[in-house]
C-alpha cells in the first residue's frame, strides 16, 4: 500500500504540487518570521554583548523601575561629579562618562528634511581617549576631536552619499548646526542598524548639545587585573549615592539592555499571527483537494479493496499522500520562508520601520518547527478524506459513476453548524467584553472563536450555495462580459501577432501589417487600457489601485517574454494560428456554468470558503480601521480651537521647546501654546503627564470641564493639577483631593487636583494629569514639547503659514500645519498600517486562489467525458474556456457574498466592545466595492490555466476518458 501511494502520486505530479502549496506559503511565513526575527535578535545581541565586552561594571541612574506602554521609562543623568571619585577607587584600572540619547538627534539630509523619521536617531558623546568603552568601530576617517566633528553611521553615510570632509547638518536639542564629517562609523559587527542613524561627537560638544552639562548618562569602569566584575560593582557602591544610581556588572548590563529589545517579541507574534490564517485557509485547501481526490478515485480504491485491501491499508495509503505532501510542503515552505524573511525586511524599509539586521540565521527551531507545522496540518486536514476512503464498498469497483454514502453526521450537518457559529459567537463576545481576563486567555478566546465561527460558517455554506449560485449568477455574466472588454485589445493582439507569425499563405504586407498591428494592441494599446482601469481603481482603494498597477507592468513583461518566446517557435517551425476572440454573452455556458456550481454544493462551498476567510478579515480590519479614523479625526475635532499645529515631522515624537518659543515671536502668531509630556506614577499607575502654559492653553484647547472651568487652568500654580475624568473616576478623586507623583528622577510629589475635565476616550491630546508647565520644568529633566498650539492674527493663510515656517528655518524636526493637514497625516498613518495588514493578509487570498485553481484542475479531470461529449456535439474552445472561468468566478462570488458580510459582523462587534473609546462604525464602502472586485478578478485569474486545459482536451481521448 505504500508503494501503491506513492505511485500514484508520482503519476498525479501536478495535482500534488499543487496541494503543497497550499501549505507552502503558510510555512514560508512561520519560517520567514523566525528567521527574519532571530537575525534582528542576534544584531541585537552582537551590539549589546559588543558595546560591553571590556566594560567591568556599569553606572547609571536610578531606574524608576516602571514602563509606559511596553517601552521602560529612561533612567535620569548621573553627576559628572561621580567620575573622579569611581576613577579613584584602588580597584579601578580606568573609568569613562558617556552619552546616550534615543530621539534629540536629527542627521538633515540633503534636501534640509530629517533622514529617519520615526526610528530610533541617536546621539552619542563618547570619550575617544577610552577606546575599550567605545561601542563603535570606525569604518573610515578618524573619531571626532573638535566641537564641530561628528562621525556617523555607515547606513547613514552610504544612502545619502555622504564622504569624510563634507559638512553636513545636524538638529539636536539646539537648533540645527553644521559639522564637518570626519568619521564613518558601525555598532561593532553589525553592518546595519536598520532605519536608525547615530551621530557621534566629542564628549563635551554632546553635553552641550543634548543638555547634559555636568552629566552622563553613564560611567563605564574598567578593573584593575586578578579584580572579579562582582568586587568592583561592591566597591563602587561604597562611594556613590545608590538612591540616584544602578551599579551593574557587565553581564547585568547586558541584560538590563537587551529589555529595550524585547518588542521582538511583539513582531514574532505579530507576523506568526497571519502564518497561522494562512494555515488555516490552507487546510481548507488541502481539506478539499484531498476529498475531491478520494471521490474521483472510488473505483481504484474499491479494486484494491476487491483484491484484498482492508480498511485500515487505505487509510493508511491516503495517510502517506497526506504524509508526502506535508512534507513537500514544509520543506518547500522552510526554503521560501528564508527568501520571505528578506521580503519582510524590504516591507519594513519601505515604511520607515525596519531594524538592525546580521547575516543569516537559520536556527534549528525554525527547522523544526516549520517542518512539524507542515506536516502536523496537512495530516489534520487530510484526516477526515483518509477517513471518508475507507468507506468505499468493493462493489463500486464494477459501478459505473459511483459515489460515497453520505455519512451517519450529514443528515445533523446543518446543526452542528449552527451550534458551531453559536459558540464561536459565544467565544468572541467573551474575549471581548469580558472584564477579568488576562491578556493571553483574551487572544486565545478571540482567536479561537473566530476559528469556530469561520468552520461553522463553511459546514453551513452547502446548504446556501444553490440560492448564493443563482444570485450571483447574472452577475458572473456581467463580470466576464466586463473583463472580456477590458482584455479584447489585448487578445486580439495576440490573434493578429499569431496570425501574422504562424497564419500560411499570407502576402508579405499583410503579414507585417499583422505583426505590427499585434504588437501595437498587445504590447501598447492592451496594457494601456488595463493600466487606466487599475489607475482608476484608486478611487476606491489606493493599496488595491496601485496593486492592480503593478500586477499591469507585471502583465507587460509577461507578454514581451511570450512575444520573444513566439518568434523563437516561428524559429523552430512550431506554432500555430488562434481563433478570433469574440465578445459577447453566450447563455448557453452562462446556464451550464450554474449550473456546474449547484452540482456539488460542497465542494463549491469548501472552495469559497478558503476566499470567505481572507476576504472577511481584510474586510475586518478596513471597516475596523475606518471606524478608528472617524473616531480619531472627531476627537481631534473635538479638543483642538486652534488654526495651527507644530508638531514633529512624523507627528508623535517629541521637539524641542525652542521651537515653540521660536514660533511663539513671529509677529503672525496671535497665541502659542505649548504642551510638554513626560511619564510618571500618578495615585499609584504609571500614566502620561502633561505641562500646560496656564495662560494660554484655554485660548487653544477646548475642556470639556465637568468640575471646574477654564479659570481652574488660568489659576494652575505649583502642586496644583486638572485631571481626565476616566482617571478621577478611576482614582475616586474629586476636587481639592491631593494625590502623588513619582518622577523618573525617583521624586515624589504631591499634587492637588483643581479641576476635572473630559477628554475623548479615543485620542486624548493631553495627558491624564496636566500641571503648569513651570512646574513640570522643575520636576522633569530636558522637558520636551508635545506639540505647540499655534493661532495666528486674523484669517489662515499662505502667507502666514510661510511666515511660520521661516521661524522654524533652524528645527527641520518642527513640522506647522493646519489642523485639518494634521488630521490628514493622521490619516496617513493608518493608511501606511493598513498597507501592512493587506499585504501580510494576501498570503491568505494567495493560498485561497491556490485552492480555486486546484479545485478546477480536478474538476476538469473529472468532466472530462462530459467536455470532450460538448466538444462533440459543437461547444467551441472559447465557450468551454469561457464556461470554467464563469464557473471560478461564480465561486469567487459566492466567497465574497459569505466573506464580506462576515467580516462586516466581525467588526460590529469589535467597535461594540470598544464602544468605551467612542469607536465608530463607519463602513468603508468604497474598500468593500474594491474588495468584491478583488474577489472577481481573483475568480478570473485562477481560472486561466484550467480553462486553457479544458478548451485544449482532444475530443476522441476524452470520450474515452475514465
Amino acid at each position: 500500500m505504500i508503494r501503491v501511494a506513492l505511485r500514484g502520486l508520482a503519476g498525479r505530479k501536478l495535482r500534488a504540487f499543487l496541494t503543497a502549496l497550499a501549505i507552502v506559503l503558510g510555512v514560508a511565513m512561520v519560517s520567514g518570521t523566525f528567521v527574519l526575527t532571530d537575525m534582528i535578535g542576534r544584531a541585537f545581541d552582537d551590539i549589546f554583548t559588543e558595546s560591553y565586552a571590556k566594560t567591568d561594571a556599569y553606572i547609571s541612574g536610578k531606574s524608576p523601575g516602571f514602563t509606559f506602554q511596553g517601552d521602560q521609562v529612561t533612567p535620569p543623568s548621573v553627576p559628572a561629579s561621580l567620575l573622579p571619585k569611581v576613577r579613584g577607587l584602588p580597584d579601578v584600572q580606568t573609568a569613562a562618562g558617556g552619552i546616550g540619547d534615543q530621539t534629540a538627534t536629527k542627521i538633515i539630509d540633503k534636501k534640509g528634511k530629517p533622514i529617519t523619521p520615526g526610528a530610533p536617531t541617536f546621539g552619542l558623546g563618547i570619550d575617544y581617549s577610552q577606546p575599550r568603552f567605545n561601542p563603535l568601530r570606525l569604518v573610515s576617517g578618524r573619531w571626532p576631536s573638535a566641537a564641530n566633528e561628528v562621525a556617523i553611521d555607515s547606513g547613514t553615510a552610504g544612502d545619502e552619499h555622504f564622504r569624510i570632509g563634507e559638512t553636513i547638518r545636524i538638529a539636536t536639542l539646539k537648533p540645527v548646526r553644521s559639522f564637518r564629517l570626519v568619521g564613518i562609523a558601525q555598532y561593532g559587527s553589525v553592518g546595519s542598524i536598520g532605519s536608525a542613524t547615530f551621530a557621534s561627537f566629542t564628549l563635551p560638544a554632546a553635553q552641550e548639545l543634548l543638555d547634559r552639562k555636568g552629566q552622563f548618562d553613564a560611567i563605564s569602569v574598567g578593573a584593575k587585573p586578578g579584580v572579579s566584575q562582582q568586587q568592583l560593582v561592591d566597591q563602587i557602591k561604597q562611594v556613590v549615592p545608590l538612591n540616584q544610581v544602578d551599579v551593574r556588572t557587565r553581564a547585568q548590563q547586558v541584560k538590563e539592555a537587551k529589555k529595550q529589545a524585547s518588542f521582538t517579541k511583539i513582531i514574532k507574534y505579530f507576523l506568526l499571527s497571519f502564518a497561522t490564517i494562512a494555515l488555516v485557509v490552507g487546510a481548507f485547501v488541502i481539506f478539499n483537494t484531498l476529498s475531491i481526490t478520494v471521490s474521483q478515485r472510488i473505483r481504484e480504491f474499491a479494486t484494491l479493496r476487491t483484491i484484498g485491501a482492508s480498511r485500515r491499508q487505505l487509510l493508511t495509503s491516503v495517510t502517506i499522500e497526506a504524509l508526502v505532501i506535508g512534507m513537500l510542503g514544509a520543506v518547500l515552505g522552510l526554503l521560501a520562508g528564508i527568501g520571505l524573511a528578506v521580503g519582510l525586511n524590504s516591507l519594513f524599509k519601505a515604511l520607515n520601520s525596519d531594524l538592525p539586521t546580521t547575516g543569516l540565521v537559520v536556527a534549528p527551531r525554525t527547522i523544526l518547527v516549520s517542518l512539524a507545522i507542515g506536516v502536523v496540518v496537512t495530516l489534520v486536514a487530510g484526516l477526515a478524506p483518509a477517513v471518508k476512503a475507507t468507506k468505499v464498498p468493493p462493489i463500486a469497483a464494477v459501478r459505473e459513476g459511483a459515489t460515497l454514502p453520505p455519512g451517519r453526521l450529514a443528515p445533523f450537518l446543518p446543526f452542528i453548524a449552527l451550534a458551531l457559529i453559536g459558540v464561536g459567537v459565544a467565544l468572541l463576545a467573551y474575549g471581548m467584553f469580558a472584564d477579568t481576563l488576562g491578556t493571553l486567555i483574551r487572544l486565545l478566546a478571540l482567536a479561537l472563536g473566530c476559528l469556530v465561527l469561520f468552520v461553522g460558517v463553511a459546514l453551513l455554506s452547502p446548504r446556501l450555495v444553490p440560492t448564493l449560485s443563482r444570485a450571483v449568477r447574472p452577475l458572473a455574466k456581467w463580470v466576464m462580459l466586463g473583463v472580456s472588454l477590458l482584455v479584447y485589445p489585448t487578445r486580439l493582439g495576440v490573434w493578429l501577432f499569431r496570425r501574422g507569425l504562424f497564419g500560411q499563405g499570407l502576402a508579405a504586407s499583410r503579414r507585417t501589417g499583422a505583426i505590427v498591428g499585434g504588437l501595437v494592441l498587445l504590447l501598447l494599446i492592451g496594457p494601456g487600457v488595463l493600466f487606466v482601469t487599475a489607475y482608476l481603481m484608486r478611487y476606491l482603494s489606493t493599496a488595491i489601485g496601485w496593486g492592480f498597477i503593478a500586477a499591469v507592468a507585471v502583465l507587460e513583461v509577461v507578454l514581451v517574454f511570450w512575444v520573444v518566446l513566439s518568434v523563437i517557435r516561428r524559429i523552430r517551425g512550431r506554432g500555430f494560428p488562434s481563433d478570433l476572440p469574440g465578445v459577447r454573452f453566450d447563455p448557453a455556458t452562462d446556464r451550464l456554468s450554474g449550473e456546474n456550481t449547484r452540482r456539488n454544493p460542497g465542494r463549491t462551498a469548501a472552495t469559497a470558503a478558503a476566499l470567505m476567510i481572507g476576504l472577511a478579515l481584510v474586510t475586518f480590519i478596513a471597516v475596523l480601521a475606518n471606524g478608528m479614523k472617524q473616531s480619531n479625526r472627531r476627537a481631534i475635532e473635538r479638543q483642538v480651537k486652534s488654526t495651527y499645529m507644530l508638531t514633529s515631522g512624523n507627528g508623535f515624537d517629541s521637539i524641542s521647546p525652542s521651537a515653540g518659543d521660536a514660533i511663539a515671536k513671529a509677529p503672525e502668531v496671535a497665541v502659542a501654546s505649548s504642551v510638554r509630556s513626560g511619564v510618571g506614577k500618578i495615585a499609584g499607575s504609571v500614566q502620561q503627564l502633561t505641562g500646560l502654559d496656564p495662560k494660554t492653553i484655554s485660548r487653544v484647547y477646548n475642556f470639556e470641564w465637568k468640575k471646574g472651568s477654564d479659570e481652574s487652568v488660568d489659576d494652575l500654580g505649583p502642586f496644583g493639577a486638572i485631571v481626565d475624568k476616566s482617571f478621577a473616576d478611576k482614582k475616586n478623586l474629586e476636587l481639592g483631593s491631593r494625590f502623588s507623583l513619582l518622577t523618573p528622577k525617583g521624586e515624589t510629589t504631591l499634587l492637588e487636583v483643581k479641576g476635572i475635565y473630559k477628554a475623548p476616550p479615543f485620542f486624548p491630546l493631553l495627558g491624564a494629569v496636566s500641571i503648569s508647565l513651570p512646574f513640570f520644568d522643575e520636576l522633569y529633566e530636558r522637558p520636551q514639547n508635545l506639540y505647540t498650539f499655534v493661532d495666528v492674527k486674523g484669517s489662515p493663510s499662505a502667507a502666514a503659514e510661510s511666515a511660520l515656517k521661516r521661524e522654524l528655518a533652524d528645527f527641520p524636526d518642527a513640522k506647522v500645519q493646519t489642523r485639518g493637514q494634521w488630521i490628514h497625516d493622521q490619516d496617513k498613518d493608518f493608511d501606511n498600517f493598513l498597507i501592512l495588514l493587506y499585504v501580510l493578509l494576501a498570503l491568505a487570498v494567495i493560498v485561497s486562489l491556490v485552492g480555486m485553481i486546484n479545485t478546477l484542475v480536478l474538476s476538469v479531470f473529472e468532466r472530462t467525458r462530459e467536455l470532450g461529449m460538448l466538444r462533440a456535439v459543437g461547444m467551441t474552445r472559447h465557450q468551454v474556456s469561457r464556461m470554467v472561468r464563469q464557473e471560478s468566478v461564480i465561486t469567487a462570488l459566492i466567497g465574497a457574498a459569505l466573506g464580506l458580510p462576515l467580516g462586516v459582523f466581525l467588526a460590529v462587534l469589535v467597535t461594540r466592545a470598544l464602544s468605551q473609546f467612542n469607536v465608530e462604525f463607519v463602513p468603508p464602502w468604497k474598500n468593500l466595492i474594491a474588495f468584491a472586485i478583488v474577489a472577481m478578478i481573483a475568480g478570473v485569474l485562477a481560472a486561466v490555466a484550467p480553462a486553457r486545459r479544458a478548451s485544449r482536451l482532444n475530443v476522441l481521448r476524452a470520450l474515452q476518458y475514465e
